[in-house]
């Protein structure tokens, strides 16, 4: 297929009219709930966490259980620069992704060394090792009692960041918004596609050429600045950092939200943040003692019964409907 100015296109990256909708529903819900805007902020930062580990397992499958460490790095990156003084957002936000990123790339030649399981156990092993890390130097970190102090200038020098949200949401859903737009960009260009066919059969793509081992840790290191960012943007919209950002509790939190929205498809990153918190805040205020039971049952039934998480059972519903025509 050929695009414009007689440009190769690999793969269809036209919007659709789904696609446009589902980008006002942030805005809808700005109006519709305007006492909520905090958590509204929480989703959007859990779905670019989310989008960051579709780079990595959707795209290249590569299996992590410790990308909070990119997570928490970034956060307590933008953290510390706030509290040591300099609170602008942007530059905060720019200097947590690199900090991941750097972590990023210098831990990829370790975990992209041998089978999943390998990669399973070096992610882990990293993931640890920071967080104790963190726990240990409580001077810097603030340990166990979180890092407080975390005070950010007006976003732009014109909108300070209110007790209501805000700003925070106008931001938040401006950077998930412009990452997305790279992320969408990345996986429908030529390196995407790369991407994929190393995802089945690496062993094949090399022996044609492609630079297996280069395009993997390149796509490592970027899904290590998107999750770097999405650690930062929560340090700067709540303005506190805790050490649970580096926990394994948040590796297996955002590889669940991936599995609930459905992986490799981008926009199930987003699906299953919304999915994951409003279950979380609906169950947590039915059953306050025992909603991790039936938000773990609901994560069963999802996966038996509708596989591609909630984006594959919404294309199968609409595939149904369509056909009753």
């Amino acid at each position: 297929m050929v695009g414009p100015q007689g440009t190769p296109r690999i793969l269809d990256d036209r919007w659709r009219p789904a696609e446009l909708a589902l980008w006002l529903l942030p805005i809808a819900a700005y109006v519709v709930f305007p006492l909520r805007l905090p958590l509204l902020s929480e989703i959007m930062v859990i779905a670019l966490f989310a989008l960051s580990l579709d780079l990595l397992l959707g795209y290249a499958g590569i299996v992590s259980l410790g990308h909070a460490a990119f997570f928490g790095t970034g956060a307590y990156a933008a953290g510390l620069l706030a509290q040591a003084g300099w609170g602008e957002p942007v530059s905060g936000l720019l200097a947590g992704g690199a900090v991941a990123g750097v972590l990023g790339f210098a831990t990829s030649f370790l975990v992209l060394r041998g089978s999943d399981l390998t990669r399973l156990m070096v992610t882990l092993g990293i993931a640890m090792m920071l967080f104790e890390a963190a726990n240990k130097l409580a001077w810097l970190t603030g340990g166990a009692d979180g890092l407080y102090g975390v005070t950010m200038w007006p976003l732009l020098g014109l909108f300070d960041f209110d007790i209501y949200g805000r700003t925070a949401f106008w931001y938040a859903l401006a950077v998930l918004f412009l990452l997305f737009l790279a992320a969408r960009r990345l996986v429908h260009a030529p390196f995407g596609l790369a991407l994929r066919g190393i995802r089945q059969n690496r062993l094949r793509m090399a022996a044609i050429g492609a630079p297996a081992g280069r395009h993997l840790v390149v796509v490592y290191t970027i899904g290590a600045v998107y999750a770097g960012i999405a650690g930062a943007l929560l340090a700067q919209t709540t303005q506190f950092v805790s050490l649970d950002v580096l926990g394994f509790q948040r590796s297996a939190e955002v590889l669940l939200v991936l599995v609930l929205g459905g992986v490799g498809r981008l926009y199930g990153a987003l699906l299953g943040a919304a999915a994951f918190v409003v279950m979380h805040d609906i169950l947590a205020g039915l059953t306050a003692q025992y909603w991790p039971f039936w938000l773990g049952l609901s994560f069963i039934a999802l996966v038996l019964f509708a596989r591609g998480g909630v984006l594959g059972l919404g294309e199968a519903v609409w595939a149904r409907l369509r056909g009753l025509r």
